[in-house]
């Protein structure tokens, strides 16, 4: 059970305006390493209704490093690793949006082309609805719900509780 679990938030309703990673390190099981920064999305620019959500102000990325300067500390993290997000489809295309952004490449890295995704795991368990702090609440998982790097720490408790449910299961 080793990968990474990874979350974004964004700064406006664009996949390339980042403005928090949580990235969290799991090795045989364990979390290793907690990672989480703050991002200056392009232009500072901020939508309401995002701020709403997370609580990040354009006030706080001011004189932040913007994604480019981070990549080097993200990619680290990711490369060559099984990664797994709460709804994976949004925080891939957050990363190949602000890759593409700054002239970096998704493809040109050793990212995976598929990353495991909890939402639709928990789905297909029956959960209703299978949204991060649903799956959270049920599974008594503390979710400072938004706010990146608890995102990911939940999401990567979910799937290794998924993960020991079905090595359990098989040695049944």
């Amino acid at each position: 059970m080793t990968f990474t679990a990874i979350d974004f938030e964004t700064a406006t309703g664009y996949a390339h305006s980042a403005c928090a990673v949580g990235i969290i390190t799991v090795e045989e099981g364990i979390i290793t390493e907690e990672y989480h920064t703050l991002i200056q999305p392009p232009d500072n620019e901020y939508w309401y209704r995002n701020v709403m959500v997370h609580g990040i102000k354009p006030v706080q990325t001011l004189y932040v490093p913007s994604f480019d300067v981070l990549f080097p500390e993200i990619k680290q993290r990711l490369s060559g690793r099984k990664i797994v997000a709460h709804n994976e489809a949004f925080d891939r295309n957050v990363l190949a949006k602000a890759m593409k952004y700054y002239g970096l490449y998704y493809d040109e890295h050793d990212f995976p082309e598929r990353w495991e995704c909890t939402c639709r795991i928990y789905r297909a368990k029956g959960y209703k609805p299978a949204n991060l702090k649903a799956c959270s609440d049920r599974n008594g998982i503390e979710l400072n719900h938004h706010e990146a790097l608890s995102d990911a720490r939940a999401c990567a408790k979910l799937y290794m509780l998924h993960k020991s449910q079905i090595e359990l299961n098989i040695s049944h």
